[in-house]
């Protein structure tokens, strides 16, 4: 590795424009850690593309890194695509999202790749629906989904609608690698040669009519219309499509919080605009307490995740976990699919191995395969491509609030997601419950399943380092036991001759009683993160006694 001071260099004296080089000035004499921090290394162009810090340096997300990656991309699309090339491309709300995304059309049209642009922001699970419905080769989402204002992020998927996976992304990866300074990259060229075609409202039309074709209890939804729905998109791009869709399913009372309405990536609001943050749905709570509202709806800068909030017994607002909404959403969608005649061996669901145990009963209860995956939607994804000759995907969810129904988007979304929610809350109503009191009768039927997630922030590189450390410290000396019950098997996802399924720095201890604990990682931010699970009448109380073991 080079040493960082000298990679700064080659920025001050090599071809990089004056701003840039007087940034890197600035940050040298200013913040000497955050200019180490920056020119360490590079942004790793991991399975799932960049994410990182907006700034100056190879280790940020620049209009350098950017386009330095996309050159990798279209290399990569050239030298192994034959016949006609095509990229669909969208940003969400977050700074330098659309200058990001247009440097992307910009280079990858200059290498001869048709580009299909949105005119604007536009949604992660719409970016998917798009490449398939434009038989693209490959997509480009910016975004840094639910981080802090400071990250942003360039997702990478293929032409089945998933993000990439093995072998294309290594592959990927390997020529992304091969470009190691911007003088490798066009950036600029005589004319538009792969041309660059605005995507707008017809698409949006399209992708409405699809996802919304899923509905399964219209005539509940015709019974109960005025179900009060705050809905928030925490400033992102949720906001152009969500309430529309609730529109068109039926729902008369879509209540805003008109402050988060605005697309902003300052995301002036709130602290972190993620709905997995309690404090990130701080106003729309007070909206529906406001105004009586039945349900709460937030979703991140991208609309791919979706958190509720749902009137309890004493009519107080709760708010769900992930987990917690992917398994009500399933009792629900499978109930129907059972009712309508809809299920047989062919049908299946996914989820990811940190995600409740409880989506497992409940397939198992209605005969229905469910399949276990590494942690990222794309995963669910490769499963339904796998599957698209000898089966049918229903649903599938992970704890991290992400959620999808059917094969037209294969990424989580937030869009069917609110529109399942809805359509949920009808049909509970109908039986006399709302989704608070849905929730218990499931606990009722399979039992009590509680989980946490808990995560340690460890910045930059002293805090990368630290992260491993921890990781190799628990592969070294697992515990003996959780929440005092004996350890009785561990599972290190680096040994896929053991788990079946693709290498991943992940551990997951279990005990006698079936409590699990599960230690990753974060792949997108500085962060490892704890997954606790635990079931029975006394599972709040292991819940704490785990978090006490490995946190504090």
């Amino acid at each position: 590795m080079k040493d960082y001071n000298e990679v700064a260099k080659s920025w001050i004296e090599g071809n990089f424009d004056p701003e840039t080089k007087c940034q890197v000035l600035a940050l040298r004499n200013t913040d000497p850690t955050g200019f180490e921090d920056a020119f360490y290394k590079s942004l790793e162009f991991g399975t799932g593309g960049l994410r990182g810090i907006m700034g100056v340096g190879t280790n940020r997300m620049n209009k350098y890194t950017v386009g330095m990656a996309t050159q990798g991309l279209a290399n990569y699309i050239n030298a192994h695509v034959e016949g006609a090339k095509s990229v669909c491309i969208s940003f969400d709300s977050r700074n330098n999202s659309k200058l990001f995304a247009r440097i992307s059309a910009d280079v990858l049209s200059n290498n001869g790749i048709h580009v299909y642009l949105f005119d604007n922001l536009r949604p992660t699970p719409e970016l998917s629906y798009a490449i398939r419905a434009k038989g693209a080769t490959a997509g480009i989402m910016v975004t840094a989904s639910h981080n802090p204002k400071e990250y942003n992020g360039y997702k990478v998927f293929w032409s089945d609608g998933g993000q990439i996976t093995a072998p294309v992304d290594k592959d990927i990866i390997a020529e992304v690698n091969k470009i190691t300074d911007p003088d490798q990259v066009r950036f600029e060229s005589a004319g538009d040669i792969g041309g660059i075609e605005p995507m707008g409202r017809e698409m949006d039309e399209a992708y409405l009519k699809d996802i919304l074709s899923l509905t399964l209890s219209p005539e509940s939804v015709a019974r109960h219309p005025d179900i009060k729905i705050v809905y928030t998109p925490l400033h992102g791009c949720g906001v152009r499509l969500v309430p529309e869709a609730l529109s068109r399913l039926g729902f008369k009372n879509v209540i805003h919080v008109p402050e988060q309405d605005i697309s902003d990536g300052n995301f002036p609001t709130v602290v972190s605009p993620n709905p997995e943050e309690p404090a990130a749905m701080k106003m729309a709570l007070a909206k529906a307490d406001e105004t009586g509202a039945d349900i709460v709806m937030a979703t991140d800068p991208d609309a791919d995740r979706l958190g509720i909030a749902v009137r309890d017994d004493a009519g107080n607002m709760v708010q769900f976990n992930g987990n917690q909404t992917a398994a009500m959403l399933t009792y629900y969608i499978l109930t129907r699919w059972k009712e309508l005649g809809k299920l047989d061996a062919t049908k299946y669901c996914v989820k990811t191995i940190v995600t409740t145990e409880l989506i497992a009963a409940i397939c198992k209860s209605f005969g229905v395969k469910c399949y276990n995956v590494l942690t990222g939607f794309k995963y669910i994804a490769e499963i339904v491509k796998e599957h698209e000759n000898d089966g049918e995907f229903i649903c599938g969810g992970e704890e991290s609030y992400g959620f999808n129904v059917g094969q037209f988007v294969r990424d989580k979304c937030a869009q069917v997601a609110c529109a399942m929610v809805a359509e949920c809350a009808a049909w509970a109503a109908d039986q006399g419950l709302t989704l608070y009191g849905l929730m218990q009768k499931i606990y009722k039927e399979y039992g009590l399943y509680v989980e946490k997630m808990v995560y340690i922030v460890r910045k930059g590189k002293a805090g990368a380092e630290e992260i491993q450390q921890i990781m190799a410290g628990y592969r070294a000396t697992p515990p003996a036991e959780l929440a005092g019950v004996p350890l009785v098997k561990v599972i290190d996802y680096l040994k896929p001759e053991e788990t079946g399924l693709p290498k991943s720095n992940v551990l997951q201890f279990f005990n006698a009683d079936g409590d699990v604990v599960t230690v990753r990682p974060s792949g997108t931010e500085p962060k490892i993160k704890f997954y606790f699970g635990a079931t029975g009448d006394a599972a709040p109380a292991k819940i704490e006694k785990l978090r006490k073991q490995f946190i504090d």
